[in-house]
């Protein structure tokens, strides 16, 4: 077994989120010298068109003396998007049908939008 694979099966403390396709999974670990690591793992599932599956996965290992900025920055970030963007999720832009339209023989002049959030369609829903 590899060197790594050791310093991983450690596992002192754990949390899950899943988040349709995507889980997270944040795990405290121990290295050799008993102190403490955090890992945050990203596990995506791709299904084929013949109905099989697999997963893709991503990991950050986050060292102690790293917390302190990434804590700080992921709050600055976050609240940069919450700040700019709102807390709404576009939905329908992660589903495989979403279509976005493209014109690419001209520019339009952009036209203002006369429809109200009141003209919803429920079937896009």
């Amino acid at each position: 077994m590899r060197e790594n694979d050791m310093l991983e099966k450690e596992e002192i403390f754990s949390k899950v989120l899943r988040a349709g396709r995507r889980t997270y999974f944040f795990d405290v670990r121990a290295t050799k010298a008993d102190d403490y690591y955090i890992t945050i793992t990203e596990s995506k599932k791709f299904t084929e068109e013949d109905g099989s599956f697999h997963f893709k996965k991503h990991k950050i290992y986050l060292y102690k003396e790293d917390f302190t900025a990434f804590s700080e920055i992921l709050e600055e970030m976050t609240a940069y998007v919450l700040n700019h963007k709102g807390d709404e999720v576009i939905s329908e832009r992660h589903q495989r049908d979403f279509k976005k339209e493209y014109n690419t023989d001209k520019v339009e002049e952009e036209t203002p939008n006369t429809s109200s959030f009141t003209d919803v369609d429920f079937d896009d829903i």
